[in-house]
């Protein structure tokens, strides 16, 4: 993995971030070998998805997180890819071992399903108000 060290990418906040592959740190700052293990797994995730389904599929969990958190912090720690690295990072062996869509196991299903009852029953118990009220 190419490592380019500057103080533009990434953000103040932020250690380091793999754009395609490439990792950019911030200048000043040390990548220890778990914080590399963390970056190959977003990696080994982009290529397994072509890149661009990577970032799409990423940005689309990320934005239905911050609106359901309300938190970008949050939003961005529970996302599967996240949850996966951060997961494995310690584990030095893991990308050897690794089966194809591992992230995939991340993914809350509970939590969509919660999030997407309380959109319909919400939905649903107005629905069912206006319509008994239609009736009075």
């Amino acid at each position: 993995m190419k490592l380019i060290y500057n103080n533009i990418i990434p953000t103040k906040g932020f250690v380091a971030v793999n754009l395609f592959g490439v990792l950019f740190v911030r200048k000043g700052k040390k990548i220890n070998p778990f914080i590399l293990n963390h970056e190959s797994i977003h990696t080994r995730q982009m290529q397994e998805m072509l890149f661009v389904f990577f970032y799409f599929f990423y940005v689309f969990e990320w934005m239905i997180k911050c609106v359901y958190y309300r938190n970008s912090l949050i939003a961005y720690r529970s996302l599967s890819f996240e949850r996966e690295a951060y997961r494995y990072e310690r584990d030095l062996n893991y990308l050897k071992r690794r089966k194809l869509f591992s992230w995939v196991r991340f993914i809350w299903i509970r939590w969509l399903m919660v999030f997407w009852w309380k959109k319909m029953s919400k939905a649903y118990s107005i629905l069912l108000l206006s319509s008994v009220f239609s009736n009075v």
